[in-house]
């Protein structure tokens, strides 16, 4: 069970990738007090499933919102990369892809505090989340 930690001053809403699923994950982060979207909420069901990531990265970075995903290979792909890019997006990605939705989600909450830090600098910006620290990725 997740214990209510609040959505900490200086984190802005986060918006969650498909990549970490649309029920459990939110519901476990939502339940400790984060404010989120997931692309479900944006965009609906099943519309979700359709929209590219270079559109969703876009939205994100023109609404200030704050990246959740699993997906670290993002910096390699050209069209994504450039949407992170262009869009000035904060990203944190998972470090490991072999977890479940209660790891994934303990992993974006044991950092908490310093992916909100991160935040404090401008984007664009790639994090990889692990269960002990985060480390900046070159984009």
């Amino acid at each position: 069970m997740t214990s209510t930690v609040g959505h900490p001053p200086g984190l802005p809403d986060l918006l969650l990738d498909r990549s970490l699923g649309s029920v459990q994950v939110p519901r476990i982060l939502r339940a400790a007090g984060l404010r989120l979207q997931t692309l479900v909420d944006v965009y609906g069901s099943p519309a979700d499933e359709r929209i590219e990531d270079p559109q969703w990265l876009r939205l994100a970075g023109e609404r200030g919102w704050v990246v959740f995903m699993k997906d670290q290979r993002i910096r390699y792909r050209e069209v994504e990369r450039a949407a992170v890019l262009d869009s000035r997006v904060r990203a944190f990605c998972l470090s490991s892809g072999n977890l479940r939705s209660p790891e994934m989600a303990g992993h974006f909450l044991a950092r908490l505090a310093e992916i909100t830090a991160a935040c404090a600098e401008p984007g664009p910006l790639l994090y990889a989340v692990g269960r002990s620290t985060i480390r900046r990725l070159d984009l």
